[in-house]
């Protein structure tokens, strides 16, 4: 599994007008090929009207799935820049997808290539982007007498809550970076006066908007 990557919010649409033809676009975040075909079948669904509705997708820690389609627009001007644009953006397990419906005026290869890139750009902007990072999920198990006191304290930390749960005793789950596991659990320790119960319960990734002032990093 990947430290850490990026990749785009779990959707997003947008629209832009470029010499009259609107381009519709639609972003969303996919984990195989099989969901992302699905995705564009669905866009191609709601607009069959349209002159047309290009794709691209990028899939897999190494992005070893990469594809685009121009569906009708000249060879390599519809698909390929929106394919490019993830590329730049470096954004893995991302689909887009571009609905042309043509106002009357040709724009050419160039205007094409450059009108569905602003649209592939948009559409991401629209979605967001974030940066997902592994980490260490961990646990502490303690009285309800402790609750308020880690409540306060985990809003004001490093460890990023991930869930609580309450039960006979109160479950806290917190995102804790790798390597700062015993960290954690000394500091759960001092918050309890040794009374807490610690765990770990394997990894997941935390998500960090990146246009964010980044006071969420660890």
């Amino acid at each position: 599994m990947l430290s850490t990557y990026f990749t785009v919010k779990p959707y997003g649409e947008s629209e832009i007008i470029i010499q009259k033809s609107r381009f519709l676009v639609y972003v969303k975040r996919v984990t195989s090929e099989e969901e992302a075909r699905t995705f564009i079948a669905e866009i191609k669904n709601n607009h069959l009207d349209a002159s047309h509705n290009c794709s691209a997708y990028m899939i897999g820690e190494h992005d070893l799935i990469q594809k685009a389609n121009d569906d009708g627009e000249p060879s390599g001007t519809a698909g390929v820049p929106m394919l490019e644009v993830l590329k730049q953006r470096k954004l893995k397990d991302t689909c887009i997808v571009v609905t042309r419906y043509f106002g009357g005026i040709k724009l050419g290869g160039g205007g094409l290539i450059r009108a569905y890139g602003s649209a592939a750009s948009a559409g991401i902007q629209a979605a967001g982007v974030v940066e997902r990072r592994l980490t260490s999920l961990c646990s502490a198990i303690f009285d309800y007498s402790h609750l308020g006191k880690i409540e306060n304290e985990v809003r004001s930390s490093p460890y990023k809550l991930y869930n609580i749960s309450y039960e006979e005793k109160v479950t806290v789950t917190c995102y804790v970076e790798a390597g700062f596991e015993e960290n954690f659990e000394q500091w759960m320790q001092n918050l309890t006066n040794g009374q807490a119960k610690l765990t770990r319960d394997g990894t997941a990734y935390l998500e960090t908007d990146i246009k964010s002032s980044g006071s969420e990093r660890f």
